[in-house]
C-alpha cells in the first residue's frame, strides 16, 4: 500500500542568474534557426557581475548580432535599474563561439561517411533521457512543481504590470506538498524568496506576498491552518542576480523538467538545437507519457530511452507506471513503438522542433505549458486515440 509522505519541487523566476543564462542561450537559438532552420547550435553562457562571456559551437547561415540579443534579453527580463551591476546597456560582453566539430557533425548529417555504416540523421550525443506524466494537476504534471511554477510566474506578472515597485526580477520558490498514496491532500509549506529594491520593510513583502500571490494561485482546498509560509527567510533579498551569485546555462534541470518527481537523465535543454536528444528526445519522451496518461493507459507514467552518438535509433526504449497501469505494461510499450518513432529527424518531425519557439520554453519549465500547444508541440495529447487503438 502506498504510504504517505511531502514532496517538495523548487522553481525559480526569470532574473535567477541561471535562468538568465538559459534566456540569453535560447534567444541565440532562436535567432539563428530564424534564417537558417538547421543551424547547429550549442550555445553556454556565463554570467557574474557585469560581465557576460558567450561560447559554444554555432554553424548557421543567420546572421545573429550576439552583443544585442544578450542586452535586448536582460532588458526584457528587467535588469534596468540604476543601482542594477548586472544592467542591460552596461554588461561587457566577451563571445568564444567557435562552429561544430566537424566529426560530430558528420555523425548527425543525413550523409553516409567512412565508419557510420549508414546515411541517417543520427543523435548529436550518447545519452538518456526521461519522460514523465501524471494526473495530479490539468497539465499532467506533478503538482509541488506546477505550483511552485504558478507562484513564479505571478511573481514575475505582477513585477512586469508596475502593480507593485519594490519587485525585482531575481526569485525562487519551494512547495511542499503532502500525500496520502499518489494524492495530493495538503500544502504543508510554501517558500517565496524575492529580490527587492531596499525601502520595502519585510513585513510589507511577507503581507503581500501570502495574500495576493500564495492565497491566490494556489488550491485553497490545500491550503491549511497547518501550513507554513517562508517569505524571505534570510530577512532581505536586495543584492540579486548574477551581481549576487554566478549564472550558468544548464544548471536549472529539474526546474525546467519535473520538480524532481520524474527522474532526469542529466542533459541540459537550453541553447541546443533539437538535434542534439539531450533537447528533442526528452520533448519526446514527455509528449509519449502525456499521451499515455491521457488515453488512461495508467495515471502515472515513465519513458526512458537511449541513445549512441551517431546512431539512428535509440539504443533502449523503457516504460514504466508504477503500478498505476490498467492494461500490460508490455502491451503499452508494444503500443508506443508501434504509434511513435524515436528516430531524431523522426522525433523533429512529428514535434515540429526546426521553429524559433525555444525562448518561450526556457522559464517555468519546458513541460506543463498548455496555453499555446501550436508552439509546445510536446504537450499535445492527439496521440491517445492512437494509443488506446493500438492496445
Amino acid at each position: 500500500m502506498p504510504r504517505n509522505y511531502i514532496f517538495s519541487s523548487e522553481s525559480v523566476g526569470e532574473g535567477h542568474p541561471d535562468k538568465v543564462c538559459d534566456s540569453i542561450s535560447d534567444a541565440v537559438l532562436d535567432a539563428c534557426l530564424i534564417g537558417d532552420p538547421h543551424s547547429r547550435v550549442a550555445c553556454e553562457v556565463y554570467a557574474k557581475s557585469n560581465l557576460v562571456v558567450v561560447g559554444g559551437e554555432i554553424t548557421t547561415a543567420s546572421q545573429v548580432p550576439y552583443n544585442d540579443i544578450v542586452r535586448e534579453t536582460i532588458r526584457d527580463i528587467g535588469y534596468v535599474h540604476d543601482d542594477d551591476v548586472f544592467h542591460a546597456d552596461k554588461v561587457f560582453i566577451i563571445n568564444v563561439i567557435t562552429a561544430q566539430s566537424p566529426d560530430i557533425a558528420q555523425g548527425v548529417d543525413t550523409v553516409a561517411a567512412d565508419g557510420k555504416g549508414h546515411a541517417e540523421q543520427g543523435a548529436g550525443d550518447q545519452g538518456l533521457m526521461f519522460g514523465y506524466a501524471c494526473n495530479e494537476t490539468e497539465e499532467l504534471m506533478p503538482a509541488p512543481i506546477m505550483f511552485a511554477h504558478r507562484l513564479g510566474r505571478e511573481l514575475t506578472r505582477i513585477r512586469k504590470a508596475g502593480e507593485v515597485k519594490w519587485l525585482r526580477p531575481d526569485a525562487k520558490t519551494q512547495v511542499s506538498v503532502r500525500y496520502e498514496g499518489h494524492q495530493p491532500v495538503e500544502i504543508t509549506n510554501v517558500v517565496i524568496s524575492t529580490q527587492h529594491s531596499a525601502d520595502v520593510k519585510h513585513s510589507e513583502i511577507r503581507d503581500f506576498l501570502i495574500g495576493e500571490v500564495i492565497r491566490k494561485k494556489l488550491p485553497p482546498h490545500l491550503l491549511t491552518n497547518n501550513t507554513e509560509y517562508l517569505v524571505n527567510p534570510t530577512g532581505r533579498f536586495v543584492v540579486g542576480g548574477p551581481q549576487g551569485d554566478t549564472g550558468l546555462t544548464g544548471r536549472k534541470i529539474i526546474v525546467d523538467t519535473y520538480g524532481g518527481m520524474g527522474r532526469h537523465g542529466g542533459g541540459a535543454f537550453s541553447g541546443k538545437d533539437p538535434s542534439k536528444v539531450d533537447r528533442s528526445a526528452a520533448y519526446m519522451g514527455r509528449y509519449v507519457a502525456k499521451n499515455i496518461v491521457a488515453a488512461g493507459l495508467a495515471e502515472r507514467a515513465e519513458v526512458q530511452f537511449a541513445y549512441a552518438i551517431g546512431y539512428p535509433k535509440p539504443v533502449s526504449i523503457r516504460i514504466d507506471t508504477f503500478g498505476t497501469n490498467t492494461v500490460d505494461e508490455e502491451k503499452i510499450e508494444k503500443a508506443v513503438t508501434s504509434v511513435f518513432s524515436f528516430k531524431p529527424a523522426d522525433i523533429v518531425q512529428q514535434l515540429d522542433l526546426l521553429r524559433p519557439i525555444y525562448r518561450q520554453t526556457t522559464n517555468y519549465g519546458h513541460f506543463g505549458k498548455i496555453d499555446d500547444l501550436d508552439a509546445i508541440t510536446w504537450e499535445r495529447t492527439d496521440k491517445a486515440d492512437a494509443l488506446k487503438a493500438a492496445i
